[in-house]
């Protein structure tokens, strides 16, 4: 996994409009990128609209947000327009992006053991260096844990 002092992988992936979302643009601001399981599931839910009410103070702290996970475009766009998150989601079906940050791990739910994404989130300063993961994601108050760093 991505740890502080790290620099923010090189990616191109698409958003929820199938646009083109590529890591090089990302630097000059304060980054948050937030790893979810899937989205329109409930703690998924929860994480991602704790970021979308906080939106205001995330950005006034100067941060831009951006979310990722296993889910196809479509997903996103239905699950970003189900709730008008005001920050890009991304599609990484191929796992690359969600590899490249170390989030795709071995995970345990009712003593069965599967291969997953872990809530994780990673924030970079306007370097493009990671300076918090938040490994220990608490979804009703993701967007605390992000500021209170």
């Amino acid at each position: 996994m991505l740890k502080v002092g790290d620099k923010l992988p090189e990616f191109e992936g698409l958003n929820q409009d199938g646009k083109s979302v590529n890591s090089s643009k990302l630097i000059g601001k304060k980054l948050v990128v937030f790893f979810y399981p899937q989205a329109n599931t409930p703690t998924c839910t929860v994480e991602a609209c704790n970021l979308s009410d906080n939106y205001a103070k995330l950005k006034k702290a100067g941060f831009q947000l951006l979310g990722i996970s296993g889910d196809s475009v479509k997903k996103q766009k239905n699950f970003h327009s189900k709730f008008a998150f005001p920050y890009d989601l991304i599609a990484d079906e191929t796992h690359d992006i969600i590899e490249k940050f170390g989030v795709w791990q071995e995970k345990k739910t009712f003593g069965k053991t599967y291969m997953g994404i872990v809530r994780t989130t990673f924030i970079f300063d306007e370097n493009g260096i990671c300076t918090r993961v938040i490994e220990k994601v608490t979804s009703k108050t993701a967007a605390e844990q992000i500021l209170e760093g």
